[in-house]
Parts: structure tokens; sequence; C-alpha cells
């Protein structure tokens, strides 16, 4: 999902009375405006977002438990990889948890002192390191497939390690650049720093371009390699990858593809906003419905919430992926609640012995919408 749609919020003033000809953004917060000028958004949002998380935490947790389990981790690189995804969607998902809370149901969670831009730094991480794994494992599988001779070389789970610790270094300091953009204001509340502005536009254009347009499109261009390389071989009747398993090979052909057509578009939604006008903000709420211009905004608005929306189901679907295409996931999770079927049957016969008790168990290790800009005020 788009780093900068998730994370921007429009300053405003709470609980005043509204004046004739003033700045509906000085009187009102984002939410109350669009509450009553297009509550439709607020509903997709409401209706929505709460099943990817639903879908996300419950999923992404299996796949992390599955992924990197020592027995399927210890000798499967992507595995590594598809594990750690799973733990950054699922960081992400509880932080967009108290991001929704605030923008679609109108709870003050992060505008204070210091939690403004801890927060921000927190959000912008976890986005920014999904597109680096995603690449890191794609990489991989066109080693694997199209160079096998260096595969053993270059696909072990050590070096997987080295290069998801240096992408966490990375992402964690391009966050970090966050706690400089946002400061709180005590009136306002969290918003962009005065001085930071002008960095801020230049910055996000970089780090929007870099990690939600080239590296989904290296991704693709990666894939089509892969899908090239692997029909050659199906015609000369040659094993796939000279011992690269088929399956693992689909899964995470299917997963690339799914992050690169999620985020594409929430890319390109975000890209075309600077050319979306908005309607004059002292006009009444009343006068925003039939004014041709804030309509064409609200227009904009609405596709991009629901473009948004897919693009965040990007931090939860993967398990489905996982499942439906890999032989080995689905039986991994079907063993995993066989065990856990089997153990509660055992616990249930002999209640009364203590030893039962102690067991041990088998565990193991897109964007939001920038509802309304007072862009008077930046």
């Amino acid at each position: 999902m788009n780093a900068s749609n998730t994370n921007k919020t429009t300053a405003s003033i709470m609980g005043m009375d509204e004046p004739a000809l003033f700045n509906q953004f000085e009187i009102r917060s984002p939410f109350e405006i669009l509450l009553e000028t297009a509550p439709h958004v607020i509903t997709i949002d409401r209706v929505v977002t709460p099943i990817w998380y639903i879908i996300g935490f419950i999923g992404n947790t299996i796949s992390a438990k599955i992924w990197l389990s020592r027995k399927v981790c210890k000798s499967n690189s992507s595995a590594v990889y598809f594990g750690s995804i799973a733990i950054v969607e699922t960081l992400y998902l509880t932080l967009h948890v108290i991001y929704e809370l605030h923008v679609a149901w109108g709870y003050n969670t992060y505008h204070r002192q210091v939690s403004c831009e801890i927060f921000n730094f927190l959000l912008l991480t976890p986005q920014y390191l999904v597109p680096m794994l995603v690449l890191g494992f794609t990489t991989e599988r066109y080693i694997a497939v199209c160079h096998p001779f260096v595969k053993e070389k270059y696909c072990t789970v050590t070096r997987a390690k080295i290069v998801i610790g240096c992408m966490s270094i990375t992402s964690f300091a391009l966050g970090l650049v966050q706690v400089y953009i946002w400061a709180f204001d005590d009136v306002i509340g969290c918003v962009f720093r005065p001085s930071a502005i002008r960095f801020y536009t230049i910055w996000t254009w970089i780090t929007e371009m870099l990690l939600f347009l080239v590296i989904p499109v290296a991704c693709l261009a990666i894939n089509v390699l892969v899908i090239r390389e692997i029909k050659r071989i199906q015609i000369q009747s040659a094993a796939h990858g000279q011992g690269a398993n088929p399956t693992s090979t689909t899964t995470l052909l299917c997963v690339s593809f799914y992050f690169i057509f999620t985020l594409l578009p929430a890319t390109i939604v975000y890209a075309i906003q600077t050319s979306i006008q908005q309607g004059d903000p002292t006009l009444s709420l009343d006068a925003w419905a039939s004014d041709p211009t804030w309509k064409s905004y609200f227009q904009y608005l609405t596709i991009r919430k629901i473009v948004e929306e897919i693009c965040l189901s990007n931090y939860a679907c993967y398990f489905i992926i996982y499942y439906v295409t890999g032989a080995y996931f689905r039986r991994a999770f079907k063993d995993l609640f066989k065990w856990s079927r089997v153990s509660k049957t055992k616990n249930s016969y002999n209640r009364a012995i203590t030893s039962d008790y102690s067991v041990a168990s088998n565990s193991k290790v897109c964007t939001e919408t920038i509802v309304l800009n007072d862009i008077d005020s930046q």
C-alpha cells in the first residue's frame, strides 16, 4: 500500500460552532466533514477494512508459524522470506488499527505530543520493508530457476537472513525520517513540520517512486524472465530449474504478482492526486454536494478508497495464496490443527494427571485515503 496515503492526516480544530464564510477545516475535523459530505467513503472503510483485519491477523499468524518452524526454514530460504513478511504484515495491521480508529471512527489515537512523530515512523517502516522482502525472494527465485548452478551459493538460509537484516535496517532508517517530517501542534494536532514541507515533497516522491513503482516493475520484469525460462525448460523436457520445486515457484510467482497488481494501482492513484482539485473550503457543507469541483473530488476519493482497500488486502491475503498453490503448506496447515485436536483429546482423557498439562507445545518462532486536505494550511 502507498506509504504517504496511509499516513497523511489533515489539520483540524474540534468542537467549535460554525461561522459563516469560515474555512471548514478550521472548525471541523476531516472525519466530521467527510461523514456529512461523503459518508459512503467512511462506510467503505468501516465495512471492508475489518474483513482484512480478521483474515490478516489469523492468516499471517498461521503463515509465520508454519514458515518459520525449524523443520521448514532450516533448509528453505524462501520460507524465511515468507515468514518475515507474515510478521511484518501483522505488525503493520496492528498499527493500522490505531490509524483506522482515527480516520474512520473519529477517535484521537495518536494526535499527541511525541506519539505523533513516533507513530508515523512506526507506520511507515513496515510499508517500506514489505516491497524489499518481495523483491528479495523474487530475485532469489530468478537465481534458482535461471542460474541453477549458483543456487547453492546464493540461495541459502544464512544469506537470506543477512539480506533480511540489511533490508530491516534500511527500512528503519527510511522510516526514521518521518520523525523529522511530522510534528505535533497544540491547536491543530499532528501536521507536517513547517520547515520540512519542501523536504517532505521531495522525499516522498523519491521513496514512493523507488519502493512502490520501481520495485514492483522490477519484480514484474524478473517474473517474466522466470516464466520464460520455465517454459524453455518444459519445452526441452528438462526438470524445472534443475531441481527447483515447480510448486514453490508457482507460490512465489503468485505472491509476487499479487503484490504487483495490488500495489501499482494505488501508486497510480496517489500520483494523480495533485491534479485533482478541491473546491472552496469556505462554502457551507450543504453547498459542497452541489459544487462541481467538490463533486469531482469526492468521485476521485471514492475510487481511491476502493483501490486502497484492494491494496490493503496485500497485507492480509498471502495465507490464501500459500494454501491454494502450496501442497506442503496445505499439509502443514492440516497437520497443525490435527495436532491441536489430538492434544486436546489426549488431555481430556487424563484431566487429573498433572504431567499432561506440562506437555511441550509445538510452537515455533496498502494505503489509506488522504480524506481531505486543507491546502491553504500547508
